[in-house]
């Protein structure tokens, strides 16, 4: 029997163009952009609203995604900055049609 692959997916979210960047990695990159884009987690990207996604790159073993993710993370912000906009230069938010239909209320109200 053949293994399943998986994918693995290095991303950088953002709040704007030239913004707050957060780098991450993770095996289902639509389901954790959602937890992004809702503020649903408390932490780093719901303190600064990185809510789009500016970049991503997809491995297939989670030890490459891994040392990606360490190895971008030590770049200086230029750098990322430059690698984001050799792929994305206008910082178009590519998640931005993934959840069409579903209402985005950044706001939690209780009660």
């Amino acid at each position: 029997m053949a293994p399943i692959h998986k994918n693995y997916w290095v991303y950088f979210m953002t709040n704007h163009p030239h913004g707050t960047l957060y780098i991450g990695v993770t095996n289902s990159l639509q389901r954790r952009i959602w937890p992004h884009r809702t503020g649903m987690k408390a932490g780093f990207t719901t303190r600064y609203g990185l809510k789009e996604l500016v970049y991503f790159e997809a491995f297939r073993d989670v030890r490459n995604a891994l040392a990606r993710e360490t190895k971008l993370k030590g770049w200086s912000r230029r750098r990322k900055i430059e690698l984001i906009e050799n792929e994305n230069p206008l910082w178009t938010d590519l998640a931005a049609d993934w959840f069409a239909g579903v209402s985005l209320d950044y706001s939690f109200h209780s009660g």
